[in-house]
């Protein structure tokens, strides 16, 4: 059973929102307003991306017309070594500089339906094999205490160890994989359990660098770029470009 049916199954509310406004005859209208108010632990970062559809669960939006996917998190971490960019919600948000508000097989999905192309992840044996996909351009959107808006490319809130230079790779979509739980028998998307956008490689990722990024603590590559981010808990939304003339492609 391909992996791109195992993340279709049980997320037909992604494609059911692309295919609405893509099989409509009209113009699709103005999303549906969101309450004025919003509840202090609802993730939304602010309001409605303007054209987009809102996931029915998440704070997740899919342009179909204009090939982005948002979804939106806060900040987690300022300061120190980094092995992720984003995370999900309770995992590894002490190094990570985004932890997001939905599960990476929604954004995985809704890449999909844009036409992101999926690649493969990284492998480490019996060599080195860098991860290939799509190139994925990641913006960081969020508003200061007075209101101002901010958006900035991911690479810019992070920054070499050695040289104290802003990241310069660009992210490709692995697409991560499953693991089969002995016991149930389910099939579970390995970047559900954490490992959203990568710094260090991993097979789990569902976007990662396509150079060579330990894990090991004492050789970790990246840090968090202090001066260019904002407050811890800020809420922020994440904006995925596709970058369809660029695809690393899979290694033989």
């Amino acid at each position: 059973m391909s992996r791109r049916y195992l993340l279709f199954i049980g997320l037909a509310s992604v494609l059911g929102m692309v295919l609405a406004v893509q099989l409509s005859a009209e113009p699709p209208g103005p999303p549906t307003p969101e309450p004025e108010q919003q509840k202090p632990d609802d993730g939304i970062a602010m309001p409605p991306p303007e054209g987009a559809i809102k996931h029915p669960s998440a704070p997740l939006w899919v342009d179909a017309k204009k090939k982005v996917v948002y979804v939106d998190g806060f900040i987690c971490v300022t300061k120190g070594y980094l092995e992720v960019f984003a995370c999900v919600k309770g995992f590894k948000q002490h190094e990570s500089v985004v932890a997001i508000n939905a599960k990476p097989s929604l954004v995985h999905t809704a890449l999909l339906a844009i036409g992101a192309k999926q690649g493969k992840p990284v492998r480490f044996q019996p060599e080195y094999h860098p991860p290939t996909g799509e190139e994925i351009d990641v913006f960081v959107i969020w508003k200061d205490d007075k209101g101002v808006e901010h958006k900035v490319r991911g690479q810019e809130l992070v920054r070499n160890t050695k040289t104290k230079k802003e990241l310069t790779s660009p992210w490709v979509f692995a697409g991560s994989g499953f693991w089969r739980d002995e016991q149930t028998g389910q099939e579970i998307y390995q970047a559900d359990q954490g490992e959203f956008i990568c710094l260090s490689n991993f097979p789990s990722a569902m976007l990662d660098l396509p150079i060579q990024s330990t894990d090991s603590n004492e050789n970790l590559m990246f840090e968090a770029f202090t001066e260019n981010l904002p407050p811890t808990e800020t809420k922020v939304r994440l904006m995925l470009v596709p970058k369809p003339d660029k695809v690393k492609p899979a290694a033989k």
